[in-house]
């Protein structure tokens, strides 16, 4: 599921394509030919769309409306737009996925469409284009944290991802909030003592936790802003805080256990398999966290080949969306030259 060609959607020698991928904090749409080239690009708000319910897909969809279009502009007179792949955050259950699902179609974008999360952007982005390698398993880390993995055979294994309710941890979300619990017990003498006391104020100049648990608590302080935090918690571990530094092996620990349990579930353990890593954190290489990922991924899965995805995340929706237009895979190939389509250790 998401990795699969959806034949039929195009002849190679034109149309065109929709990408979407809406995370949490940004939503990005491509349109693209099916030759590669990229006609136009357009940006909106995130994208956080309520629970599952008989009404909610439409709603939720209608907030695509504005940077979708906006992308469509760009397209020739009479291009024919066959194929709209969109890889959303909080689609996180293949219910909400089918219900989204049909809500973009219903918009007419495209003539036809596709919904999956946006996880499955990270594992198409990292895998090659001309169809050598068809399995992996894809670690995002990002606001939130969540994991996906393709046996070759197609099968899929995957998590809900609805957070502490599904068993989660971490992601930058969950760092933010463990930082600021174990630094409002510092504080107040209940918890052991860490730096993240001091430097999480210091971060918005507030002079101690009091202060800065009043700003988030009446909002003078956006509750978005604690992503912030993320960045100092890895600082303050990399000088040695003992407490800093358990939440950062606390988060490889998730990580690794994400792609184990992925690797295992799908019989491949044994056989050598991408595993990429994406989102935010992740990506971002912290020294501490990252030597923590590959020494664990060593272990519990040696044959594992660690990769971080330095793509844009709309360019898995993009690739998804060439493969279902039968895009050869020059045209692929193309596109990744055109976003950048890095990957490194």
């Amino acid at each position: 599921m998401g990795l699969s060609a959806r034949g039929g959607a195009a002849a190679a020698g034109g149309g065109a394509v929709l990408a979407v991928d809406a995370g949490n904090s940004k939503t990005d749409v491509l349109l693209a030919g099916v030759d590669g080239e990229i006609l136009g690009t357009a940006r909106g708000p995130g994208f956080r769309p309520a629970p599952a319910r008989p009404d909610a897909a439409g709603e939720a969809v209608a907030e695509l409306a504005g940077p979708v279009r906006a992308a469509l502009a760009a397209a020739p007179p009479g291009a024919d737009v066959v194929h709209i792949a969109a890889c959303l955050a909080n689609a996180d259950l293949p219910r909400e996925e089918r219900a989204l699902g049909a809500a973009v179609a219903a918009a007419g974008w495209a003539r036809t469409a596709e919904v999956v999360n946006d996880t499955f952007a990270v594992l198409r982005a990292g895998l090659p284009d001309d169809d050598s390698v068809r399995h992996g398993v894809a670690v995002v880390c990002g606001a939130g944290i969540n994991c996906v993995g393709r046996a070759p055979d197609g099968r899929v294994h995957r998590f809900p991802a609805l957070g502490r309710l599904s068993g989660d941890w971490g992601g930058g979300a969950g760092l933010a909030e463990a930082a600021l619990w174990h630094a409002a017990r510092a504080a107040d003498g209940r918890g052991a003592p860490t730096g993240l006391a001091r430097a999480l104020p210091a971060h918005f100049g507030l002079a101690g936790m009091p202060e800065l648990i009043e700003a988030l608590h009446l909002g003078e302080l956006p509750a978005e802003r604690r992503y912030e935090l993320t960045p100092v918690l890895f600082a303050v571990a990399a000088e040695g805080d003992a407490l800093a530094g358990r939440l950062v092996e606390r988060q490889a620990e998730e990580i690794v256990a994400m792609a184990r349990v992925t690797l295992d579930r799908l019989g491949l353990l044994g056989t050598p398999t991408p595993v990429f890593l994406g989102g935010g954190v992740a990506a971002a290489r912290h020294p501490a966290l990252h030597e923590r990922v590959l020494r664990g991924l060593a272990e519990a899965a040696p044959r594992a080949e660690v990769t971080v995805v330095e793509a844009p995340p709309v360019l898995g929706a993009a690739l998804l969306a060439l493969d279902a237009a039968d895009a050869r895979p020059e045209a692929r190939a193309r596109l990744r030259r055109r976003l950048g389509g890095a990957r490194g250790r």
